[in-house]
């Protein structure tokens, strides 16, 4: 009788363990879920206003180089006009080259389940080191 005792309470402490595990496995399936969905809304925040912005910028560099052109117009508008396009071509490089930059360089999407990750391997490597005594 005593050894169908121990069995059921094995049997229920795996089973114990097994919904301890699934937990933790739904948490942090849970946690990197809501990651996604905010990288995923920054992403396209940064989008949106990136573009609102290049719009903004694009009118006041074309009324920009208007008024030099018009304020140049009297025997300077050729060289006016060729060293602002200079400019932009330069610009446009340096530019290019920082987001080439920028999108080489890799940053950790998923820190905080990482981070989450390995407390709970160190979680379970010290308690394993606590049975095993």
């Amino acid at each position: 009788m005593s050894n169908t005792g121990k069995s059921s309470g094995l049997f229920a402490s795996v089973r114990r363990l097994l919904g301890t595990v699934l937990e933790i496995a739904q948490v942090r399936l849970e946690l990197l879920g809501t990651e996604l969905e905010l990288e995923k809304r920054r992403l396209f925040d940064a989008l949106l206003f990136g573009l609102i912005a290049l719009l903004a910028v694009g009118v006041g560099v074309v009324l920009l180089c208007g008024f030099i052109i018009l304020l140049f117009w009297e025997g300077y508008r050729l060289p006016a006009v060729g060293v602002l396009t200079l400019l932009f071509f330069a610009a446009g490089a340096w530019l290019a080259f920082a987001a080439r930059k920028r999108l080489q360089s890799a940053t950790g999407i998923f820190e905080a389940s990482l981070a989450e990750l390995k407390l709970d391997r160190a979680g379970l490597q010290t308690s394993g080191s606590h049975e095993q005594r």
